[in-house]
């Protein structure tokens, strides 16, 4: 059976620089980013040229995608939070657009790796803290102190509000990493159940061998359904935190 952890090795392409003793190379991982990036580019500059009032299937895809993610900012932030839908709108976009691409054959994964997912959030973490200090001030920290908390147990209360900011960021990256990381290992391993039973007993073991790759038809469904649903976590939780920043007294 081919090693399942083997689709997640980083390839070095060619080298780019040297930073200290750091050698920085452009990788596999960097390629797949570069053509998400490309992708959902020429697909909202194609959908928007020509706008008409009928709108076609590429225009219609992308009215619709913006209005999905609209609706979720204004569900959770109000619509103070618009201000950050390009932000939002391309976290969700590149995420989703990665998760999908990861489910193609030989393809690789982005969001299998922790110091992706990690990047992310912590660029939506240090958004929520330096905008909420900017707008709000010293009175942003009133999010660690929920009103009506009685005075003997507030430094308990304060604690724990503060512990929960600070780990935002963990549950942020591992959540969609751990998704994807275990959805495709699990897909790995059924297919190596159907070349290994093939191979080891003839035409009784491609018999045996339906059953795997039944599972792997049903993984394969509920994986790109995971690969929506984690872009849509993954950006609701973004509107949540920026709602904090946005409204960090309530």
């Amino acid at each position: 059976m081919a090693d399942p952890i083997h689709q997640f090795q980083i390839v070095e392409y060619f080298p780019i620089a040297k930073i200290g003793g750091a050698d920085i190379a452009f990788t596999n991982s960097a390629a797949h980013m570069a053509v998400a990036v490309g992708a959902i580019t020429l697909f909202l500059v194609g959908a928007t040229a020509s706008r008409s009032m009928v709108p076609g299937r590429m225009q219609s895809a992308a009215e619709l995608l913006y209005e999905f993610v609209a609706t979720t900012i204004r569900s959770t932030a109000g619509s103070e939070g618009m201000r950050f839908f390009p932000f939002v709108f391309s976290i969700f976009a590149f995420v989703l657009t990665v998760n999908m691409m990861g489910l193609v054959p030989y393809a690789f994964t982005v969001t299998s790796h922790i110091i992706i997912t990690a990047a992310l959030a912590i660029t939506v973490f240090l958004t929520v803290l330096f905008y909420g200090l900017y707008r709000h001030g010293l009175h942003f920290f009133n999010l660690f102190v929920p009103k009506g908390v009685p005075i003997y147990i507030l430094p308990l209360i304060v604690a724990i509000e503060i512990l929960s900011f600070l780990s935002r960021p963990i549950s942020h990256s591992v959540r969609l990493f751990a998704n994807m990381l275990a959805g495709h290992i699990t897909l790995k391993v059924f297919a190596g159940f159907i070349v290994l039973m093939g191979s080891a007993l003839g035409a009784v073991g491609w018999a045996g061998a339906v059953l795997p790759f039944g599972m792997i038809v049903i993984l394969m469904a509920l994986e790109t359904l995971v690969a929506f649903l984690q872009a849509y976590v993954f950006a609701i939780l973004t509107c949540i935190y920026l709602n904090d920043a946005i409204h960090p007294g309530h």
